[in-house]
């Protein structure tokens, strides 16, 4: 009896310890975390205006903003969002509740789990002779949020189906037993459901390609840009515009680049102000996905 008391002692001790050891860990990255946004909004807090925002850049650091790089931005993640996310559910969709389990489905599963953990250049090169070269869509807009999808697929569809993996069987089983078709299930119940897990993933595949530089660069982003694409909406008919999509463009990560890389110190405070839009814009579109996420939650408890 007494060994069992020091040997319950012993293991209640650890799971302390090991509790100690994990709230350090993660204050250390969470203070390393505050510390750079401090610094980051020390720096760029004094350029930080409405000229900044809806000015171009200039070669003269005062002047200088990023009104090109976040419509840039804005565009190029819109056009990765409607590319990447419906398929890559729909794909992981396909592959948790339809597709067969042989050896076929094996190899996709094994390449799409090794594709979310290619390099972020090695889409940037694949780009550069599918979309440029032979498909002849130009250094755009498109290519730009074709290169991102391709980049958060498989982050999607690896998100999308362990989320599904993890509603019960028992779930679907009961439709089943009702009368339900394998479609009426995924969609009125396995979907719902595994909604939240969805969006987190769609979330973390997101917040990757808004910071990503290196394969927009290779493909031809500018680091100097002094006007906009064409607007989407127009005053006469058909009132839409789709020229945007082959306009040349640049994102905040390659303006903060171009601005960081110079030997100027007032420069390197824009990138720092540029760097501070960057992590709001990053922090507002998770903030939507996750009150989202929320409302979707709150109708299936309903």
């Amino acid at each position: 009896m007494k060994d069992l008391k020091t040997l319950i002692a012993r293991r209640k001790f650890l799971d302390l310890l090991f509790a100690i050891v994990g709230l350090l860990a993660l204050m250390v990255g969470v203070f390393t975390l505050l510390a750079l946004i401090i610094d980051l909004a020390l720096d760029g807090m004094s350029r930080l205006s409405l000229s900044f925002f809806f000015s171009y850049p200039s070669r003269f650091p005062e002047e200088a903003g990023i009104l090109s790089a976040w419509v840039g931005t804005i565009l190029v993640m819109f056009v990765t969002a409607t590319t990447a996310v419906p398929l890559g559910i729909a794909s992981g969709i396909y592959l948790e509740e339809y597709a067969p389990k042989n050896w076929f489905t094996d190899i996709i599963e094994i390449n799409i789990a090794n594709l979310a953990g290619v390099p972020s250049i090695i889409y940037g090169l694949m780009a550069l002779g599918l979309f440029v070269y032979k498909l002849h869509l130009g250094q755009s807009v498109l290519t730009a949020g074709l290169t991102l999808g391709l980049l958060i697929l498989p982050i999607v569809i690896m998100a999308t189906r362990e989320a599904i993996r993890a509603i019960p069987t028992s779930i679907r089983e009961a439709a089943y037993a009702v009368g339900a078709t394998k479609w009426q299930t995924v969609q009125d119940h396995v979907l719902p459901y595994s909604l939240g897990g969805i969006l987190t993933g769609v979330i973390i595949g997101l917040s990757r390609a808004i910071g990503e530089s290196a394969p927009l660069l290779t493909i031809g982003a500018l680091t100097f840009i002094a006007f906009l694409p064409d607007p989407p909406l127009q005053t006469h008919f058909p009132f839409f515009s789709f020229e945007w999509l082959l306009s040349p463009f640049t994102v905040l990560p390659i303006q903060m680049f171009n601005w960081v890389s110079r030997p100027q110190a007032a420069f390197h405070l824009n990138a720092a102000a540029a760097g501070l839009v960057l992590l709001v814009m990053t922090l507002t579109m998770n903030g939507v996905a996750i009150y989202v996420r929320y409302l979707f939650r709150k109708r299936i408890q309903w």
